[in-house]
């Protein structure tokens, strides 16, 4: 629009060049040279455009001080108006038209020569404002632009930091997922194997009861896996392990070689499937370090139902120093990012007397 109507008035300044009315003087070398100059002031409009604003007001004013023809003269000074406006420079671009428009009321008042100064003064002023509007309405545009292509990038940025964030996540879920799902049944497995080897030739009865434990763990890690993985695929929140399956666990401990007591406290009610899962995997996690580094005869489990809150506490009565051996495990960092990741609280550490202990409490949110 702003380039259309600027089109429009350097056509009509140089088309009207020619004639000249009874108050105007003929077009000379001096008012070519005015044109010029204010003409290829335009060219750095862009890089200075409140000086070349002045220069070609300066042109303009003294061009149409000497009354040669054409009011359509004052096109450079439109123009370097109109840039001033539309880089942001409201200021200065209302200064310079309101300076323009000031001298030439001043020298329409001062004429005696044209009995209607009043026309091309109106006809100024209304460029000078429609340059002014135009600009700003420009410049406007040009910011929302900018804005809007910012908030694109940043958004495209988010996006990828949050599907990265996600993929990270999930790699750590898958992990503790396999830790949680193999590691108890695999620490059952090599006790049991152990047993086997122990009592081949002097109890066969034993061994074979000990091998076929063997063979049961390995078709339940089987079937632990196979839950896990059609989790993934089907995108699920996972695998559909909970309280109602400790009892499951707590036969593999005790054919394992642990004597188990386990007690539930308070009354039993439906947990939210995330405490729920939490809560096995934490106990799962904790008898699997008992098989594995505490060399414990027996441990026991209480499972305490709280009004907002569910406990579970693993007492064994192993090697109170013993430390896990080190390696890549999640052990009890895993256990404690299960209770954190449900707004719980985990301690673990040895018993006073011997032994070593695991209590965590996860809170049940109260239904709205």
């Amino acid at each position: 629009m702003a380039g259309g109507a600027l089109a429009g008035i350097v056509s009509g300044t140089y088309g009207g060049l020619s004639s000249s009315g009874p108050w105007e003087r003929d077009l000379d070398v001096l008012g070519l040279c005015l044109i010029a100059v204010a003409s290829l002031a335009l060219a750095f409009r862009r890089a200075a455009p409140v000086s070349v604003g002045a220069v070609t007001i300066a042109a303009a004013v003294a061009y149409h001080a000497r009354h040669y023809p054409g009011v359509f003269a004052a096109a450079p000074a439109l123009a370097a108006v109109y840039t001033a406006a539309a880089q942001g420079r409201r200021r200065p671009a209302i200064a310079l038209a309101a300076g323009f428009g000031a001298i030439a009321c001043t020298l329409v008042a001062l004429s005696d020569v044209d009995p209607q100064p009043g026309d091309g003064f109106n006809l100024l002023s209304g460029w000078l404002v429609a340059m002014v509007v135009a600009g700003e309405v420009v410049r406007s545009r040009r910011a929302y632009l900018r804005e809007v292509e910012s908030r694109a990038v940043e958004a495209e940025r988010t996006k990828e930091e949050a599907a990265l964030r996600r993929v990270g996540e999930e790699r750590l879920w898958i992990a503790q997922e396999l830790h949680d799902a193999l590691t108890h049944t695999i620490s059952v497995m090599n006790v049991q194997a152990a047993v086997a080897r122990q009592y081949l030739d002097r109890d066969p009865v034993r061994a074979r009861r000990a091998l076929a434990a063997v063979r049961e763990s390995g078709a339940e890690a089987m079937s632990e896996l196979r839950s896990t993985l059609q989790v993934l695929r089907t995108d699920t929140t996972g695998p559909d392990a909970g309280l109602a399956c400790l009892p499951r666990l707590l036969g593999r401990a005790e054919a394992a070689g642990l004597h188990v007591a386990a007690s539930v406290v308070g009354e039993r009610y439906d947990l939210p499937a995330e405490v729920d899962r939490a809560a096995y995997r934490i106990v799962q996690e904790a008898f699997t370090n008992t098989l594995r580094h505490a060399g414990a005869a027996s441990v026991t489990l209480t499972t305490e139902y709280r009004p907002h809150s569910v406990v579970v506490r693993v007492e064994d009565d192993g090697a109170a120093g013993a430390d896990p051996p080190a390696g890549p495990g999640m052990g009890l960092i895993g256990m404690r990012e299960r209770a954190v990741a449900v707004g719980g609280t985990l301690a673990a550490g040895p018993r006073v007397g011997g032994g070593f202990a695991v209590r965590a409490e996860l809170p049940v949110p109260v239904p709205a």
